[in-house]
């Protein structure tokens, strides 16, 4: 899931200018569940900037709403009303949630309030841990499951670095190295012998090397 984290509020703040009407969007997707831009979130955030403390010539009049899934446009078509005399959506979203919204809704500026950070997993209650980056060729199935491009500090492909210690990344002993996750993972399943294949350099271009990504499903084709 994608996983995101609030702005600070002097930021969010200053993003509204003069803007007098403002729509809180809330999304139900990912950042509701990494409890950063859910329905509760939403309000909590228009309940804060609603101080007048915050503005030096009055404060800007909120209205607060929840979406499923801003990032889908049957969605924004379907189920979201603007409120009239809008000025501008402070969106909660991801950022291909707030991008979807811009593109949506062309009158409007609609403006982040959260900054996306990885894909993830709740790895304990609280905890989103990065696991992925979409880099488009996906090597899971050498590396027992876990990704070296997003978990190895320095994205190292054929084996640790100099300066793992003990399994811990030198980076920051806190963090585990990958490469030791993925050693013991293929002992523990019997597959040691991947790592004695060396990995030819990697092919950037499905990671967005060749400009921005798009998947087409020919729907219309028969299967």
């Amino acid at each position: 899931m994608i996983v995101g984290n609030l702005k600070p509020l002097e930021e969010i703040i200053e993003s509204l200018g003069d803007y007098k009407n403002i729509f809180v969007l809330g999304c139900g997707g990912c950042v509701s569940v990494c409890l950063t831009g859910g329905d509760r979130q939403a309000h909590e955030l228009a309940t804060e900037l609603d101080h007048i403390r915050h503005y030096k010539t009055g404060k800007p009049k909120f209205t607060v709403h929840t979406i499923e899934r801003q990032c889908e446009p049957d969605w924004l078509k379907d189920y979201l009303t603007i409120p009239e005399n809008t000025d501008a959506v402070l969106t909660l979203a991801c950022g291909a949630g707030v991008q979807t919204m811009a593109f949506f809704f062309e009158s409007l500026p609609v403006i982040p309030a959260v900054n996306t950070t990885f894909m993830g997993s709740n790895v304990e209650p609280g905890v989103w841990q990065e696991m992925c980056q979409g880099c488009g060729d996906c090597m899971l199935g050498y590396t027992g499951g876990v990704c070296p491009v997003a978990r190895c500090a320095k994205t190292l492909f054929n084996g640790p670095c100099g300066g793992s210690s003990n399994g811990s990344c030198e980076v920051n002993q806190k963090i585990p190295c990958a490469w030791a996750m993925i050693y013991f993972k293929l002992k523990k399943i019997g597959q040691l012998d991947r790592l004695t294949k060396v990995r030819e350099p990697k092919n950037w271009q499905p990671a967005g090397g060749a400009g921005p990504r798009k998947l087409v499903r020919p729907f219309n084709k028969p299967l």
